[in-house]
């Protein structure tokens, strides 16, 4: 048996023994499904809200919310941090208005998220953006900053003349493996943001809007199967993420070629 193979038995077999631990304690020690629903309640309630189509339908709307507000992240938030770690005068001209916005917590946006864009994809997307967009922007920024000065060096001699060249050919491959570790920090924080912003009334469907609700309708397995869609969801996420950098973007780390 192989390492892989061992570590995936392992897993399985700790999710099975928790599962039945959670089933024991349930059923046997609390007794009242409210505090604390079983395996077998949560397993009824998955399969029901799965039937009704409500379940595959909240997971549409919260990767649409989640997908707006990590791509605007992105896209802003890369070329912000780019510029302010190459080029010091837009350093010097950004770092202040960043340092008062960044300590704002993002779910402190919501008010304005509503009323700037209403109860839709955008406000969600709005609050998820500002939750992402200052780790992308810090890690591509402080990777920018770290580019040895003997790879700038290198580049130029072999022709790079321009800035654009050098930060093309010589910065941005040098700064991916930083880039790529804040996106998936920024993942994180936008999807504990999605799931608050939901909660708050930014939208009246998603994940963290069902929890909420049927928190309020006392349906407490209802409540832990969006927990665990939750936490499955942002895992899967997170995996597809990390293979695609590995395996694209980072190969040359292993010494792998096109």
């Amino acid at each position: 048996m192989n390492r892989q193979t061992q570590k995936r038995l392992l897993g399985i077999a700790a999710l099975v023994v928790a599962a039945a631990i959670w089933q024991i304690v349930a059923e046997y020690v609390v007794r009242r499904s409210f505090i604390l629903p079983s395996v077998t309640d949560v397993a009824g309630a998955f399969v029901n809200l799965l039937e009704s189509g409500t379940l595959v339908a909240d997971i549409a709307v919260s990767l649409q919310h989640f997908g707006v507000g990590l791509l605007a992240a992105l896209l802003l938030g890369v070329p912000v941090g780019i510029l302010m770690g190459w080029f010091r005068v837009a350093d010097f001209l950004l770092d202040p208005i960043i340092e008062i916005l960044r300590p704002i917590p993002p779910l402190a946006w919501i008010p304005f998220a509503i009323i700037w864009f209403g109860l839709t994809t955008q406000a969600a997307g709005f609050v998820i953006f500002v939750g992402a967009f200052f780790p992308i922007l810090t890690a591509t920024y402080a990777a920018f900053r770290s580019v040895p000065k003997v790879f700038v060096e290198a580049g130029k001699v072999l022709g790079c003349d321009t800035s654009l060249e050098v930060i093309r050919y010589v910065a941005l491959p040098a700064a991916v493996p930083a880039i790529a570790s804040g996106i998936r920090i920024a993942m994180g924080v936008g999807w504990m943001c999605l799931v608050a912003a939901e909660m708050f009334g930014v939208s009246r469907s998603g994940l963290g809007y069902q929890l909420w609700h049927n928190y309020y309708l006392h349906q407490m397995p209802n409540v832990v199967v969006y927990m665990l869609i939750l936490g499955f969801a942002g895992l899967i996420i997170d995996r597809i993420f990390r293979n695609y950098v590995d395996q694209r973007l980072l190969r040359w780390h292993a010494g792998e070629v096109a």
